[in-house]
């Protein structure tokens, strides 16, 4: 059993590595894909999640009916069912042509031919800042599809395919917004029909015409007509009688482009003593000013950005200068205390200032207290802030804005993990007022708002020079990072605060990072990354002469041991922490300490050995409260009573830790401790019960992408079904279970697999097709030989001599 609590450890889960079932068939495996159980419970599933996501309809749209009447015939028109395959059409077009505004038109049009609701995401694949990736979009389209945040899987591929899973046989439409490459949108492609996504782009996207059926509608300027309809629909109420000469020429000063014939027609419309006439001669003067200082390569974007500084220049100064220090936000949206630290002014004043810039057209209100630019927009605010703020201004205010992340995320932090050690971080600068919370969701719905901001804020703090920034938001987001969000995530940002710690000569907070990456590793896998990174953090630990930080370190490198059944290596890295917890008086962290120990020596098969353990760990653990830990080492007991003969201690204990997962609202810990509760129950003849138990943790498993487990789960089932003499049903699960292990080269396993199969096979070892019991045992034999320790050794001993 391991536990990553602690001093420097990741809070809030303790993930049970410990594996026992009877006939030493133990630990995880790797399996992908699914399998039916026969005989158990079916637990419900997502299907019922409706989203609806898709932003608010433009207004003022007019026009592109041709347009319109190309989606609804690419797209499937009052299709009664699904076409034979998933339709796919990319809009593309210059930048501000209207792109979204037609997208979202159509969307919005057609929402009652997708019952099954509608996907949208805006993946900024051309902002001046990092776009969103794929794996980031998976892992929001999930959690609207309805998986709970703490089953999204973690991987690429596993999150793919749950997500491809979930659409299948559903009437859904994907709306993928401003997509700059392939790699951004093919995984989202739903498998099967029924789920026709749209795509806008500036560029064209050949690459899913080539493979993937991709149709494209080219979006250009508007016509002059259309574009005249379109300032006279934004600007209806306050102009009436105007010449249709100077609207024609106020749409050529804008290239008929959308975007810009709003922007001017909401200075148009908010001016409306100023007449057409001198509104447009101000930009014609604007654009001959423009034109004199560019290269004259791209007329459009002239057009543009020239209605963009006409629009800017008509601003009062304290929102103009508002316009500029917003573009040095390095996220995709922010709320009105972000915008307020950077203007080192108040929410209330600032919160004015915003509905100014939303009211020009030069800003977007995203939501309650959510604002954000088109990448046009803000590309030329941040152009504005370096050409018209000085240097020095703009590092201040980027300060100012990283303090009140940092702050606040520090205020999150006390309630999602209470008791962590201080960072040092000192009060927030002068003019910066962090967000505080009144409990635990209110701190929940902040991360969750602001997670795709922390790993560009981070970045920015490391490209600028801000290393302390840097390395305090990474630390301190580990702790407080969104329940929801994706371990891959926070190690971009660890890997931004670590190259800071290092510029900055910050050994002490190097040597964090390391560890805390460690664990981000360990939890995806890479046990060898793991091991480095807490090898370089035991060595500055010990260079610093940090006795707590090594004890951490070397608690959680004999995690990683014993993960990769290095036994004699984990119990060692177990006994030099436990030492160490003992001398520094930590009689909580000697406990934790104390159920890894149990499960290194259970796992090497001294099981008197780790029943010593688990009884005073386990005793100690009732005594501090800690439930996470409490659990481990209930599921760790159960498993070694099992082994010992006594299956009702072992039913009894593991209940009591499922019911303790089931209070926690802990979905990793569920799936875990349910494995020992079907072992307990297969050993008791309750065959239907532990069927019911192991589904339920492949289910929990496979959402939360943890193919270790899952595999564990389908192995557990198949020995029921041998249990039970269903010979084929065990086959098929143990089959599956001992091919992952070999494609992902875990040997042992993979024994423990073919061990379980050849026990099953032997009940039909008369059939003259298929793999036979004594095939299977000789191949479990030649993978046990790397393996001294006395479990592999006995278990060798037994299949060599035809016993399974």
């Amino acid at each position: 059993m391991s536990g990553e609590q602690g001093h420097g450890q990741e809070p809030g889960s303790s993930h049970a590595e410990l594996s026992g079932t009877s006939r030493d068939v133990v630990q995880a495996g790797h399996v992908d894909g699914g399998i039916h159980f026969h005989g158990g419970s079916r637990a419900p599933g997502h299907g019922a999640a409706r989203p609806r996501q898709l932003p608010h309809d433009t207004r003022h749209f007019v026009n592109r009916t041709a347009e319109l009447g190309q989606l609804d015939d690419l797209l499937g028109p009052g299709r009664d069912t699904p076409s034979a395959e998933a339709s796919v059409c990319v809009v593309a077009g210059t930048p501000g042509a209207g792109k979204t505004s037609l997208a979202l038109r159509w969307a919005h049009r057609a929402r009652d031919r997708f019952p099954d609701g509608q996907l949208y995401i805006n993946l900024h694949g051309y902002d001046p800042q990092e776009p969103v990736t794929a794996q980031q979009t998976l892992h929001g389209f999930l959690l609207g599809l309805g998986v709970p945040s703490g089953s999204v899987p973690s991987g690429a591929e596993e999150a793919a395919g749950l997500y491809r899973s979930l659409l299948a046989g559903r009437r859904l439409l994907v709306v993928l917004d401003n997509a700059a490459t392939e790699s951004q949108v093919r995984p989202l492609l739903p498998g099967s029909p029924g789920c026709p996504v749209l795509v806008t782009s500036r560029g064209r996207l050949s690459g899913l015409a080539v493979r993937d059926g991709a149709q494209r509608i080219t979006l250009g300027v508007l016509p002059e007509g259309e574009a005249v309809s379109l300032l006279r629909a934004v600007t209806a109420g306050y102009r009436t009688e105007e010449s249709p000469e100077h609207w024609a020429e106020l749409a050529g000063l804008c290239a008929r482009l959308p975007l810009a014939l709003r922007v001017a027609a909401e200075r148009a419309a908010t001016h409306p003593h100023t007449s057409l006439h001198e509104l447009v001669a101000d930009l014609r003067d604007e654009s001959a000013l423009w034109n004199a200082l560019s290269t004259g390569d791209d007329a459009e974007a002239e057009a543009v950005r020239t209605v963009f500084a006409w629009s800017y220049r008509a601003l009062p100064p304290e929102a103009a200068r508002l316009f500029r220090l917003l573009g040095l936000h390095p996220g995709p949206e922010f709320a009105t205390g972000a915008a307020a630290a950077l203007a080192e002014d108040t929410e209330r004043h600032v919160r004015q200032t915003l509905d100014v810039l939303v009211g020009a057209h030069l800003l977007e209100q995203k939501g309650p207290d959510r604002y954000g630019f088109h990448d046009l927009l803000r590309a030329y605010a941040t152009d504005l802030a370096r050409e018209e703020e000085e240097p020095e201004h703009c590092s201040a205010a980027l300060r100012r804005l990283l303090d009140w992340y940092l702050h606040t995320a520090l205020a999150a932090r006390e309630l999602l993990s209470p008791g962590r050690e201080p960072v040092g971080a000192g009060p927030p600068a002068d003019g910066v007022t962090p967000v505080s919370f009144s409990d635990y969701d209110a701190a929940v719905g902040w991360v969750e708002r602001e997670q795709a901001n922390f790993p560009p804020v981070v970045r920015a703090a490391e490209r600028s020079g801000c290393d302390r920034h840097a390395r305090l938001l990474a630390e301190v987001l580990f702790d407080a990072r969104a329940p929801s969000a994706p371990k891959t995530e926070w190690i971009g940002v660890a890997e931004a605060g670590l190259s800071s710690s290092r510029r900055a000569g910050d050994r002490s907070g190097e040597a964090t990072l390391l560890h805390y990456l460690g664990f981000a590793h360990r939890s995806l896998n890479a046990l060898d990354r793991s091991i480095a990174c807490h090898e370089q953090a035991l060595a500055i630990r010990r260079e610093l002469g940090d006795r707590w930080g090594e004890t951490d370190v070397l608690n959680a490198l004999g995690l990683v041991h014993l993960e990769r059944r290095q036994l004699d290596r984990a119990e060692a890295r177990f006994d030099e922490a436990m030492q160490l917890f003992r001398q520094l008086g930590d009689q909580q962290s000697v406990d934790l300490t104390l159920s890894n120990r149990a499960g290194a020596r259970h796992d090497a098969g001294r099981t008197r050995e780790a029943a010593d353990d688990m009884e005073q760990a386990l005793a100690g653990h009732r005594a501090h409260g800690d439930k996470a830990y409490l659990g481990d080492a209930l599921c760790a007991t159960s498993l070694i009573r099992l082994e010992l003969g006594d299956h009702e201690a072992a039913h009894a204990l593991a209940s009591e830790a499922v019911d303790l997962a089931l209070e926690l609202r802990d979905h990793t810990l569920e799936g875990y401790w349910l494995l020992a509760l079907g072992a307990a129950q297969r050993a008791e003849g309750e065959h239907a019960g532990a069927l019911a138990s192991y589904h339920r943790s492949a289910l929990l498993h496979r959402r939360l992408g943890n193919r270790n487990r899952e595999a564990l789960a389908w192995r557990g089932t198949g020995e029921t079904y041998t249990a039970m003499h269903r010979t084929d049903d065990a086959v098929d699960f143990l089959r599956r279970a001992a091919a992952v292990h070999a494609e992902l080269g875990d040997s042992w396993n993979e024994a423990l697999a073919l061990a379980a199969w050849a026990a099953a096979r032997e009940q039909d070892d008369g059939r003259p097709d298929g793999t036979t019991a004594g095939e299977l045992r000789q191949r479990a034999v030649s993978l046990l030989s790397a393996f001294t320790d006395g479990r592999a050794v006995r278990l060798r001993g037994r299949l060599a001599r035809g016993r399974t």
